[in-house]
């Protein structure tokens, strides 16, 4: 248990100890109680959205508040939890074939493996600290690190939860089906998404699992604009994304996740849903033109109603408090001038 927890929040997360599998017999205001967090009514289906989990370069462990989200993700009742990457701390030259293992078995014994022995279906998305994209020459510049990534992710993949549509590349291309929920996850990890993928993605979007879902979601690490102060700049973004976005609206994509920013801001931009989501470890980042300091936080995501709608409802890990969206800006401003207008409340 962290030990920079407070009494109040250690005795709620020791209620999570009270029997394996109890908390799946309680009712969502009791299990939202022994959590400690306010979490809204639980939807048909929901989702628990992370990213950005990993400490300092090459660290195997975590920060008190990767812990405390982790802890608190199984009383949520989740259908699927989905992390848009950057869940180890690797991307820097020298590291050993050996450290990049110990840095995955970390993210198996903190993260990966409290919640899928909550019987919780994990989907990874790779981010640049997990499995880099970057090349030069034909050739991966992080090759060691998209090895190690390949080789801990398939051997898992079978355990994972998942419903896959098309495994493609796992882990850095594929796309499941999880109740009447499509997601498709590519490798944003640069700003270049492969075309090949993108071919990829365009076929799979107009197959018969994407078309007869009633939601569809993609997931990539870097996101369509920026939100956060230092992350505003070429590579921090995707940089097709007036293309990417005119793909996602063709298909009646609903929503991109996206991490890298390390600032939540729900968006609208289009057709589209745009959920940025907040580290959840190491440096958050405060939004473009703003002076808050910033935090950590987790996402819930539920389905709600007939047509469904998408409620996105986070938290500030630190405080263990709801974030209230009236007080995230209506709009943001990147350095080129381009608007993006906070998601309205639904």
């Amino acid at each position: 248990m962290p030990p920079s927890l407070g009494r109040r929040q250690l005795l709620s997360l020791s209620g999570l100890a009270l029997g394996a599998g109890l908390w799946q017999l309680w009712k969502p205001a009791r299990v939202s109680a022994a959590a400690g967090l306010e979490a809204p009514p639980r939807g048909d289906t929901r989702l628990v959205l992370i990213s950005d989990l990993n400490a300092a370069y090459g660290s195997t462990t975590y920060i008190a508040e990767v812990h405390r989200g982790v802890a608190l993700i199984p009383p949520l009742r989740p259908d699927l939890v989905i992390c848009a990457g950057d869940m180890v701390a690797g991307q820097k030259a020298g590291l050993s074939r050996q450290r990049l293992a110990a840095m995955w078995a970390g993210f198996d014994r903190s993260v990966l493996g409290p919640l899928r022995r909550a019987g919780l279906p994990f989907a990874p998305a790779m981010g640049n600290h997990d499995a880099s994209g970057a090349s030069a020459g034909g050739r991966f510049l992080f090759a060691d690190d998209r090895a190690e990534a390949a080789r801990f992710w398939r051997a898992r993949r079978d355990a994972l939860g998942l419903t896959f549509v098309d495994s493609g590349n796992f882990p850095f291309h594929y796309a499941i089906r999880q109740d009447d929920v499509f997601v498709l996850v590519w490798d944003a990890s640069t700003a270049q998404v492969p075309a090949e993928q993108l071919r990829w993605a365009e076929r799979v979007l107009a197959g018969p699992a994407a078309r007869s879902a009633g939601r569809r979601l993609v997931v990539g690490h870097l996101p369509l604009r920026a939100v956060s102060q230092g992350r505003d700049r070429p590579g921090e973004v995707l940089a097709q994304a007036a293309a990417v976005q005119q793909l996602l609206e063709r298909h009646g994509v609903e929503a991109y996740v996206s991490g890298r920013q390390h600032a939540y801001f729900p968006a609208r931009l289009g057709q589209l849903d745009l959920f940025q989501l907040g580290a959840m470890g190491s440096g958050p980042r405060r939004l473009l033109g703003q002076t808050n300091t910033p935090f950590q936080t987790l996402t819930v995501l539920d389905l709600v109603g007939s047509p469904p709608r998408l409620v996105d409802t986070s938290f500030d890990l630190r405080t263990l408090r709801r974030i209230d969206p009236q007080r995230l800006p209506r709009s943001l401003r990147d350095a080129a001038g381009r608007q993006l207008t906070r998601r309205p409340e639904v």
